[in-house]
């Protein structure tokens, strides 16, 4: 088995931290298209705040009545009316808003999606696949609040905070200096929680996300896992990581209980203020008792401003930490997207060339290829051979531009790869990976997976091709049968001509196998091979094979060792030339 692929590193690298600017623009940018809708929202819970505002105005009149032994029947229902039409018009603002942010949610996860799956492999390669897809799950929600309810309770909140301010200015300077120093003086510590929260946030967001990463390499190797007795080892590490999101969860909640706190704090530090100061004045004829009351209700009613005010800072505090994350994620490289071009794609076999191509997967490694070279002119079959590590995999991945050469060209029908659509290049290929991979789903969705307007009168010969018509006829749904996850229902010689049927069924002009056969028994390998051998007679067939019997039906066998192309010819040829071919085909081929 080939091992020239890279190996991915444990944990990537910390990304630097986002500017405070593009986490603004990136909200901004998630907000404008629900503007007009959030602004209706905000409508409606400024129509509630004003019926709030009222409330204790009404009240005053109400205790003035009473001393006045008049009717307060009117001024009760009013104040009734008040209270009701305040609270349906904030639920229907409320509505509004959490419909709106389940949007904002969701074009966000398209937007990501998209993105993700448009990924260059390097970039795949370098970054935690769990951590990527945290960044979807987790971190989208936590969109949810700070682009919709923040915005309208940051902006209703402070009207609602400076009206009621200037309502208590208005009825009595005096108690309400003494409010405001309380408020000034708990506000300041409350700003210095704030950062705390936006920290704690975002390590507890990386935390869930290794969580998604462990847990996606448990899963990808649950057999081995059960095989190798070690569930408890691996339940410890899924739970460490675990209990390290449940540490930076806790630090985030203690400093967002501390903010919380902080409201309550201040109302009744200025409830115990103005009553002892407000008392003094009623005593000494200064105010009313009832402007007294009704200053005492605006006081408790300003909760709910800074209660918003609170709530806004502390989502933006959250949300700009999932922000950060997100934006992370949008950096990293991605490939074009489009469709192959209509009727642009040449017909027949393609013809590869290397011309002296260097490539290595990472600046700190070292060269897989390093000066490669070799020419497939067309139609037939081509078989590379050479020791683990030769960049015989590698060879795949260059041509399908999953990489980029750090020197010389990659030719595909005379014309550099880079010169091609990634689209136009991808559609003359057929690739059957090393690992033969099948994905969840229904064999026919596997087996349309690159072909999704195939015929019926095409699967059907496809099947037959790839000795898969026996395996439907057995399946209780045939085609429409669900394979499992990672295609854990069929056996590995099933899941590869699968595959193989799969790259068939696109009609390729140059067809890439990656030791295709590897899992197959005698019969089926020999039905296999002849499919091989009758695509090889219309396509450009590449094989990387360790059997013998395949690669003595190669036209042309290219040796590689320690990056370098070794020698090229037939295998009679190379047998009598070639020390190190000579020792695989007796030691490492099966014989024939």
């Amino acid at each position: 088995m080939s091992t020239d692929t890279p190996v991915l590193s444990p944990a990537p690298a910390a990304a630097p931290p986002v500017p405070a600017r593009e986490v603004w623009r990136a909200l901004y940018a998630h907000f404008r298209p629900h503007r007009w809708t959030v602004a209706l929202g905000a409508l409606f819970a400024l129509v509630g705040t004003v019926g709030g505002l009222a409330q204790p105005l009404a009240a005053k009149a109400l205790v003035e009545r009473l001393g006045e032994d008049r009717s307060i029947a009117g001024v009760l229902l009013l104040l009734t009316a008040l209270v009701v039409f305040a609270t349906a018009v904030e639920s229907l603002g409320a509505y509004v808003l959490e419909r709106t942010a389940e949007s904002v949610v969701l074009a966000a996860r398209r937007t990501l999606i998209g993105r993700l799956l448009r990924l260059r492999l390097p970039e795949l390669e370098k970054t935690q696949p769990g951590d990527l897809m945290s960044r979807v799950t987790s971190d989208t929600t936590l969109l949810r609040a700070v682009t919709t309810q923040s915005v309208v309770s940051a902006a209703t909140g402070g009207l609602a905070f400076v009206a009621t301010l200037a309502m208590m200015a208005w009825m009595d300077p005096v108690l309400f200096g003494v409010t405001l120093g309380v408020i000034v003086l708990i506000g300041s510590a409350f700003a210095l929680v704030m950062p705390r929260i936006s920290r704690a946030t975002k390590r507890s967001q990386e935390a869930v996300g290794e969580i998604s990463t462990v847990l996606e390499r448990a899963f990808g190797a649950f057999r081995t896992i059960k095989a190798s007795g070690a569930e408890e080892r691996e339940t410890a590490v899924v739970t460490a990581a675990a209990k390290e999101a449940w540490r930076h969860g806790v630090r985030s909640a203690k400093w967002q209980s501390v903010a919380g706190s902080s409201i309550g704090l201040a109302v009744q530090v200025s409830f115990l203020a103005v009553l002892g100061i407000g008392g003094a004045r009623v005593a000494s004829g200064a105010i009313p008792v009832s402007s007294l009351i009704a200053f005492l209700l605006f006081l408790f009613y300003l909760i709910e401003p800074v209660s918003k005010l609170v709530d806004a800072a502390t989502q933006y505090q959250v949300g700009s930490a999932a922000i950060g994350r997100i934006l992370e994620a949008e950096r990293l490289e991605t490939e074009e997207l489009g469709a192959p071009a209509a009727g642009g794609a040449e017909n027949g076999p393609a013809s590869v060339v290397f011309e002296d191509v260097s490539f290595r997967y990472r600046d700190d490694l070292p060269d897989v290829h390093a000066g490669v070279s070799f020419t497939v002119p067309g139609a037939g079959m081509t078989a590379f051979v050479g020791p683990s590590g030769a960049g015989k995999t590698t060879v795949f991945g260059l041509i399908e531009r999953f990489y980029e050469p750090g020197g010389g060209r990659v030719l595909i029908d005379g014309k550099d790869v880079r010169d091609w659509s990634l689209p136009d290049l991808r559609a003359a290929i057929g690739y059957v990976e090393q690992d033969a991979p099948v994905l969840s789903g229904t064999l026919r969705e596997n087996l349309v997976f690159a072909a999704p307007e195939a015929t019926e009168e095409e699967i059907r010969q496809v099947l037959v091709r790839a000795r898969l018509d026996a395996l439907v006829e057995r399946l209780p749904e045939g085609l429409e049968t669900v394979v499992g996850h990672r295609g854990s229902k069929l056996s590995g010689g099933e899941r590869q001509r699968v595959a193989i049927a799969r790259a068939l069924l696109r009609k390729p002009r140059l067809l890439l196998l990656d030791e295709a056969t590897s899992q197959l028994d005698a019969v089926n390998e020999l039905a296999l091979r002849d499919v091989v051998a009758e695509a090889a007679r219309e396509v450009t067939v590449l094989v990387v094979a360790h059997r013998l019997s395949t690669v003595t039906l190669a036209d042309r066998i290219v040796v590689m060792e320690e990056g370098r192309v070794r020698a090229v010819g037939t295998h009679k040829d190379l047998v009598a030339r070639d020390e190190l071919y000579g020792e695989l085909a007796a030691t490492q081929f099966l014989s024939p």
